[in-house]
């Protein structure tokens, strides 16, 4: 009977321990199962940093490409601080070229791999890779940025005419932006 015993303690006590490291609230990883297929990073990469994007997407009136006499708002570029769940602040969003920048200086850029539509009113879900990073630090070794649960930065709703042509509109947006690496 003591054979029997001696491991039941052992994972009696082992589950209760468990219990006990449940108890501190644990952030959980990031799962990509709600996420179109599109914009999912391959297999193959775990996630490195999560960060809030809060910022701005500039827009600007210009005549359509080949449609005499048509206009439309075109992407002018984005400005963003990148925080931690908590608040903190972890670095910086801007472009074109889209360029991620952590507090430690280190640096990515990278090119759109895919995008996906998201709610109404919201710019789409994205995927981007990552080219190699400048700088040692948090950037180091990226391979891909998600841009997941968009809120805001559409095109601005006024008009865009012969009479705005020229003007420029900064629309309000937030993203959480997903940096992965190598596993």
């Amino acid at each position: 009977m003591k054979n029997v015993a001696a491991p039941a303690l052992a994972l009696l006590a082992a589950l209760g321990l468990s219990g006990c490291a449940g108890m501190s609230p644990a952030v959980p990883p990031f799962s990509q199962a709600a996420l179109p297929a599109a914009v999912q990073v391959p297999a193959g990469h775990r996630v490195a940093l999560e960060s809030v994007g809060v910022g701005e997407i500039t827009y600007e009136c210009k005549a359509k490409a080949n449609a005499a006499g048509a206009f439309e708002w075109v992407f002018v570029g984005p400005r963003a601080d990148l925080n931690s769940r908590a608040g903190a602040r972890q670095g910086s969003y801007f472009g074109p070229p889209a360029t991620w920048v952590a507090n430690d200086g280190s640096r990515i850029t990278g090119t759109q791999v895919a995008v996906a539509p998201h709610v109404p009113g919201s710019i789409p879900l994205q995927l981007v890779k990552a080219n190699p990073a400048s700088g040692a630090g948090e950037m180091m070794g990226v391979t891909f940025v998600q841009r997941v649960a968009t809120q805001g930065g559409v095109a601005p709703a006024s008009a865009c005419d012969a009479a705005t042509l020229g003007r420029k509109e900064v629309v309000k947006y937030q993203a959480d932006y997903i940096f992965w690496k190598a596993a």
